[in-house]
């Protein structure tokens, strides 16, 4: 997703609209199980109003859910406001001017917790307590937002996880076997490092284990990893660490565990030299096209590269990123909230329903882009052949790499349980910067800031009080 790559800031989607259709009641969401699921607003006409950021086949998915919605529900109307640039900024006009959407697209990294804060959105544990159709346990792992525990505030509609693609050809060329697929044979981190030397190579030909080796004359990488937290955070939970300890109340980055997780990626870069640097990076271009063309052997990226990759006609595969002490990967996703001031909490929630709904998203799903919200499309034989077989989004690696682990070796992101994470972030980047420049070790470049960050730790979200 756009707000993914960017973060990749992976998601940012006003104009006034009509919504005062109706004399609504906003009745106790107790009252909105799915026994009245078919009732919902069936008393009157009624008017949702939600917002979304995206790509065109992002929105085009919410306008097949809509239109399914509408047709269960013809006394709902639901108008859909598209908001391509500055998301962010303009709902918080429309909040601030009281001209608030039903639902909103939201992402935990921006302003979605400093909203829940001033309770604007529902609690969904409400809901989803009372809904026999959808609750917690029907959802993969790590896509349900709480501002506490036991208070819901946003369900990820396409959650993504991290891979290691590659390009196959390279591999057997080199006569090198291609990375594992499955988390319980997966490269320790030597191993990787290793692979990634023989498969870089200088101008003249020359790979990173032979004398001679040119670093500063690279054709081909080994291995393209990104620099931002959602990239090195699979590494920090493999190797144990976290951005704040358990209890929440210590900053943990200048800690052992993440610093070797962070020095170790940073040695790919300016030890061995088979990474490029953020400088250098800016002339890779993106990972289907990079793979394509040889500029890399691998990449370590969020599954939703999958799709572009589909659409580049060479021989790519995905197998499990390397594992430190044990296999990992973070769970990034947008999610959708409920404000409290909608006018009709019952029908916002059966459209909330409609959204996450994979059937509403499956063209997008077998592109490569997202992945289905509901577990029993991982677990279930005939559910998963629908988005996993037969596509060329889809490389015979693809289950075990990606579908087994986000079930069953995922972490949720640092955005959706570290309080203040943009504030700690905000200091933590600059002195990290200068550890992928090769300029301080992780350890000197986190204990610099640990004290200013830790004036930023103000807690978890997953712990009680």
């Amino acid at each position: 997703m756009a707000v993914l790559l960017m973060l990749a800031a992976i998601l940012s989607a006003c104009t006034k609209s009509d919504s005062s259709a109706s004399n609504g009641n906003a009745s106790s969401p107790a009252h909105t199980a799915s026994s009245e699921s078919g009732k919902a607003g069936a008393s009157e006409d009624i008017t949702l109003r939600m917002t979304v950021w995206g790509a065109p086949e992002e929105v085009a998915a919410y306008k097949e859910a809509i239109a399914k919605f509408e047709k269960k529900y013809p006394n709902i109307t639901v108008k859909l406001q598209h908001i391509a640039a500055d998301y962010d900024t303009k709902l918080t006009t429309m909040v601030a001017g009281n001209d608030v959407p039903d639902i909103a697209q939201m992402e935990s990294g921006s302003i979605a917790f400093p909203l829940a804060e001033q309770g604007k959105f529902y609690n969904l544990q409400e809901f989803l307590s009372s809904d026999p159709e959808i609750n917690a346990e029907r959802l993969v792992p790590n896509i349900t937002y709480s501002l506490e525990p036991g208070n819901i505030i946003g369900l990820g509609p396409g959650p993504e996880s991290f891979g290691l693609f590659y390009n196959e050809d390279i591999f057997k060329d080199a006569g090198l076997t291609p990375p594992p697929s499955k988390a319980s044979e997966a490269w320790t981190w030597d191993e990787f490092v290793e692979v990634a030397k023989k498969l870089t190579i200088d101008s003249k030909g020359r790979n990173a284990t032979d004398a001679g080796f040119d670093p500063k004359n690279i054709k081909q990488y080994g291995v393209n990893i990104g620099t931002w937290w959602g990239s090195y955070s699979n590494f920090i939970y493999s190797n144990g660490g976290d951005f704040v300890s358990e209890d929440g109340k210590t900053f943990a980055l200048n800690q052992p565990a993440a610093v070797e997780a962070l020095q170790k990626i940073a040695d790919l870069i300016n030890v061995y030299h088979v990474a490029p640097s953020p400088v250098q990076a800016k002339n890779i271009p993106a990972t289907n096209v990079a793979l394509q063309t040889k500029k890399v052997a691998m990449a370590i990226d969020g599954q939703w590269a999958s799709a572009g990759l589909a659409q580049s006609k060479f021989h790519f595969n995905v197998g499990v990123i390397p594992t430190m002490k044990t296999p990992m990967t973070t769970v990034v996703c947008g999610m959708f909230s409920m404000f409290k001031s909608t006018k009709h909490p019952k029908e916002a929630w059966e459209l909330m329903k409609a959204l996450l709904d994979p059937e509403a998203s499956i063209d997008m799903i077998q592109a490569g882009t997202w992945m289905p919200s509901y577990k029993d499309w991982y677990t279930d034989p005939a559910m998963l052949a629908k988005w996993t077989e037969n596509l060329d989004s889809r490389p015979s690696g693809y289950k075990d790499a990606i579908v087994d682990v986000l079930l069953n070796n995922s972490h949720q992101t640092p955005t959706g349980y570290v309080k203040n994470f943009n504030k700690i972030m905000d200091i933590v980047n600059p002195a990290l910067d200068k550890v992928w420049l090769g300029q301080q070790t992780a350890q000197e470049a986190m204990d610099s800031i640990a004290d200013k960050a830790q004036a930023q730790v103000q807690g978890r979200r997953d712990v009680k009080g």
